[in-house]
């Protein structure tokens, strides 16, 4: 489904990306693991064409994208809930989910898409007419999460969806990550947790300093003794 090869990406002088590749099928949860400036977001952002690489190529369903622009990125199938949630603070619920689906026409099949995040997130329903800026951070996660739903992705972006967030509604946040995906779409999720990433996910990769050092099967990295010293703190 999605295809990185070789990708290089620079911030200015500083190299954030090295050769990256990836594979993503169709169906699968596969998580991006690693420190904090280790290349996580980045290549979510290189994907969502929010960043360009200097070289290497992004394949989508076999098609090279990583010259599109980000709009055209979203209308592909590709939507991405950010790092930090970004909704627009000063606007509804309602407003920031109808921005969503804002390069959708089908009216009938956005209702029923609206009807099924507030199924996903019933708290968003009740506070529809609420300004994004006065939820709290774990109904704003929702939120990002939901709207980025509206576009109706194939594949979605999940950037740290636990960060910040108290244990009990970590556990809920992961839970709605494991039914979108059973509803059939596919997920890259960037997660600093990486016990709770790895037993949702099917596949894994461990990137440190923008380098990809090591992939598998996520029970396989899960129970492995390096993965667990260095990610799992045992």
């Amino acid at each position: 489904m999605l295809v990185l090869k070789d990708v290089n990406v620079y911030y200015g002088s500083i190299q954030a990306l090295r050769d990256v590749n990836i594979k993503i099928e169709k169906g699968e949860i596969v998580t991006l693991i690693g420190s904090n400036g280790a290349g996580k977001s980045t290549i979510l952002r290189t994907i969502s064409a929010i960043v360009k690489p200097i070289s290497g190529d992004i394949l989508y369903n076999g098609e090279a994208i990583q010259s599109f622009l980000a709009p055209n990125i979203v209308k592909l199938g590709i939507s991405h809930s950010p790092e930090g949630r970004r909704v627009f603070s000063t606007m509804t619920v309602m407003e920031n989910l109808e921005l969503g689906a804002y390069t959708r026409k089908d009216k009938k099949q956005i209702k029923e898409d609206f009807d099924y995040v507030f199924s996903l997130f019933p708290i968003l329903h009740e506070r529809k007419y609420q300004l994004a800026g006065t939820l709290s951070g774990g109904e704003q996660q929702m939120l990002a999460m939901a709207r980025a739903l509206l576009s109706r992705p194939k594949l979605l972006l999940l950037d740290e969806p636990s960060l910040g967030l108290a244990p009990l509604i970590v556990n809920d946040i992961f839970s709605i990550i494991k039914d979108i995906n059973e509803s059939g779409t596919t997920i890259l999720l960037v997660e600093q947790n990486a016990n709770k990433a790895l037993q949702i996910a099917d596949r894994a990769y461990i990137i440190q300093n923008g380098n990809i050092v090591i992939e598998g099967s996520a029970n396989d990295l899960l129970n492995d003794n390096r993965i667990k010293k260095s990610y799992l703190g045992g």
